[in-house]
């Protein structure tokens, strides 16, 4: 469960699509993000441009924005993304791929060692993991909405209820009045 949590930490929306950039890929898979593209560019029509995309400069810069650097020494403590390169080599000059979860499942196919296969299969669970919250949080949503409906006719009827007791009151007050009045003229005993 672990594992799929660290996954979604890694899994970002863009462009309307859910998607995992290729070095969170790399790391994942325990290769270089340069073997993982190079795989990729051998069997480039396996991954159209709506299984992965190129990030644009603004895209990469506002993203770069959530980053956070930490040493190797830190393990792996992520927040959006973190960097956990130190020294050399650590500011690419490629703007990094973004695999939507086609693309995803595309990769088992050209990266075929044990580790992909198994990470891979623990990636499809954290995309459909992160689905069924998503769905979850739309049914919440119209359950609040539906309540908050529900309370809006509850408030027109306490009004209603409110109003129709205070003209009760009203007219028993007036007829009290009337009870209570001085009398004039004779009286039965």
């Amino acid at each position: 469960m672990q594992i799929i949590q660290s996954i979604q930490n890694r899994i970002y929306e863009i462009r309307g699509e859910r998607v995992m950039l290729d070095f969170d890929l790399a790391a994942l898979y325990e290769v270089l993000t340069k073997v993982l593209n190079q795989a990729v560019k051998r069997n480039i029509k396996r991954f159209p441009k709506d299984f992965m995309f190129r990030l644009t400069t603004e895209e990469w810069k506002t993203m770069r924005s959530q980053f956070v650097t930490i040493n190797n020494s830190a393990g792996d403590l992520r927040s959006q993304i973190v960097t956990l390169y130190t020294g050399r080599g650590q500011h690419s000059k490629y703007l990094p791929y973004a695999f939507t979860e086609q693309g995803v499942a595309m990769l088992s196919g050209v990266l075929n060692s044990d580790r992909a296969i198994n990470m891979n299969i623990a990636i499809m669970r954290a995309f459909v993991e992160i689905r069924r919250m998503a769905l979850q949080r739309n049914d919440v949503r119209k359950q609040l909405e539906e309540l908050n409906q529900r309370i809006g006719e509850h408030d027109v009827q306490i009004s209603q209820i409110y109003d129709a007791i205070e003209n009760m009151l009203d007219e028993n007050a007036t007829s009290k009045k009337w009870d209570d009045r001085e009398r004039l003229g004779f009286k039965l005993k």
